[in-house]
């Protein structure tokens, strides 16, 4: 593979400073890595508020045609329209694409000021179910007519008598399936076998809402057992599961119990964040998009479009530089995204950063966006 073509969305905000950033860096890497044989061609594909200036669509189907046709690409921040359209850009990426899983790996940097006393604990990576659970968006707002019907099929068909209070409730629907739960923990347990991790925990709300999430741990042990016997009984890996809220508990008190985490989408949501925040936060927190039945993935920052602070050079890129890593390393160039990893390493080490990272670091050095990416740039 000497070239490859990797389309990206720049992103609203502070999107292009991050994309641009990400890009730099990795090109750079590659070069380093590699003395020229390979290289990445980028190949940019309009979305967001831009692609609605001059398109019309905040989502033309020739961008989600491009991911397709390519396989994998990279992806910044996207604004979320208000009022009506697409409910989240993000979102409606992952549907339309079947991107079933939301890779999130969180580790700590040495360097980078943590609120917990000992980061270099949390080591895990987490598999979010990305297509189901309440982010299938199948809801009614109160007091419309879809609502009222919704409940009257609840009361007179279903013999529900629960809802307290009907006339001014809003309604959802939680959809949780056999397919949606083994796919995720299929890809999970071949993850962790792959990489040398010792466990899977599926965490889950089972013991209230016994027919979703209960399904979920139900279903994800069941596939676990059943493809994947032979490792457990060898001692190769370790299938668990943990109520939820008391996993945002032990991830605090014993972070080092837990590897590769398999959950539903809402509860990965809660849990990536939380998880991100042990070890500085968002901003150096990467993501990825992945079907790993297709080989389709889209990697993207995880953070939001900031336009507060859009256009000033002060926004961190090592979130979407981060996920650029991970891409790296699904395609295999493992070696262009070791040089990146030490490179992060040593900055850190150093106290040089950005200033969201920078300003805890005792005697940190405060760096512009550009600096910071022209610093890295000399590390590798």
């Amino acid at each position: 593979m000497e070239s490859l073509t990797v389309p990206y969305i720049k992103g609203d905000g502070v999107g292009p400073e991050v994309t641009s950033a990400m890009m730099r860096v990795i090109d750079a890497a590659v070069a380093k890595a590699y003395g020229g044989p390979r290289r990445i061609d980028w190949m940019e594909v309009p979305a967001g508020g831009s692609a609605y200036e001059k398109y019309g669509t905040y989502m033309p189907d020739s961008t989600v045609d491009a991911f397709r046709q390519y396989g994998l690409g990279i992806k910044g921040p996207l604004m979320t329209p208000v009022g009506g359209g697409i409910r989240s850009l993000n979102v409606y990426l992952r549907q339309t694409l079947d991107l079933y899983v939301c890779l999130r790996p969180v580790r700590w940097f040495k360097g980078v000021e943590s609120p917990v006393k000992h980061p270099e604990n949390v080591d895990m990576v987490v598999f979010r179910e990305n297509t189901e659970d309440i982010y299938a968006g199948i809801e009614w707002e109160a007091g419309t007519p879809e609502a009222q019907k919704f409940y009257g099929f609840l009361r007179d068909e279903m013999g529900v008598t629960k809802v307290r209070f009907p006339e001014t409730s809003a309604f959802g629907v939680k959809p949780v399936s056999r397919e949606g739960t083994e796919r995720l923990v299929r890809a999970a347990c071949r993850y962790a076998l792959d990489h040398g991790r010792p466990s899977v925990t599926l965490v889950h709300k089972g013991n209230i809402m016994k027919f979703t999430e209960g399904g979920f741990k139900k279903w994800g042990y069941e596939l676990a057992q059943r493809e994947f016997g032979d490792a457990i009984s060898s001692g190769r890996l370790v299938i668990k599961d943990c109520i939820c809220d008391a996993f945002l508990q032990n991830v605090l008190l014993k972070p080092e119990d837990y590897s590769v985490i398999a959950t539903l989408n809402l509860n990965g949501d809660y849990v990536s964040d939380m998880l991100a925040a042990q070890v500085g936060g968002i901003g150096i927190s990467p993501g990825a998009n992945i079907n790993y039945d297709s080989g389709l993935a889209i990697f993207e920052a995880t953070h939001g479009t900031a336009p507060d602070i859009a256009g000033k050079d002060i926004v961190n890129p090592c979130s979407n530089l981060l996920s650029g890593v991970m891409l790296l390393e699904h395609i295999g160039w493992d070696e262009a995204a070791g040089l990146i990893y030490d490179a992060l390493e040593r900055s850190f080490a150093e106290g040089c950063a950005t200033a969201d990272l920078a300003r805890l670091m005792p005697d940190g050095r405060v760096m512009g966006t550009r600096e910071f990416t022209n610093h890295l740039i000399g590390l590798l």
